[in-house]
């Protein structure tokens, strides 16, 4: 077991298994050592959304946060698919966060948190990252947020 898995495993996170995608969507492309990661929401181990709605109205902001965090295992699950292990993860590069925000929600970032929190409670340094959170009227499948990023990665 890896130094990633040992971090996941002390963190009381378990990532699910694969789940399948549309035939024309991948998860991942990996160009380079570079990994482009589709958007992914808050879903299950099953892939069924555990937050739906807008933050702000339907999902407060302490659900939003668990929604991102919640966003970022599924993240870590797809990573881990693709390479076979995550400790070949060099460092999160970049994250672009969509929140499906009520009118008068303002508070894009904090919701985001939820997530950069996670890669750097898993990565420690090389989960810090560049990020854009943007506030969005709707997202599909009426879930609170959606996340996609960029890894480098090693041989």
């Amino acid at each position: 077991m890896g130094d990633i898995d040992d971090r996941l495993k002390a963190a009381g996170i378990e990532l699910p298994t694969k789940v399948a995608r549309g035939a024309g969507l991948v998860p991942c492309v990996q160009h380079g050592d570079l990994l482009y990661v589709s958007g992914h929401g808050p879903a299950d181990h099953d892939g069924n959304l555990l937050y739906k709605g807008r933050v702000g109205s339907e999902v407060s902001l302490e659900e939003a946060y668990d929604a991102a965090r919640a966003t970022g295992v599924q993240l870590l699950r797809s990573i881990r698919d693709h390479l076979g292990d995550l400790d070949r993860v060099e460092r999160i590069v970049k994250a672009l966060a969509f929140v499906n925000s009520a009118d008068d929600f303002h508070d894009q970032p904090a919701v985001v948190h939820g997530f950069s929190d996670l890669m750097v409670e898993i990565f420690g340094e090389r989960g810090r990252h560049a990020r854009s959170a943007i506030g969005t009227s709707n997202l599909p499948l009426n879930q609170p947020v959606e996340i996609e990023m960029i890894v480098a990665v090693r041989g």
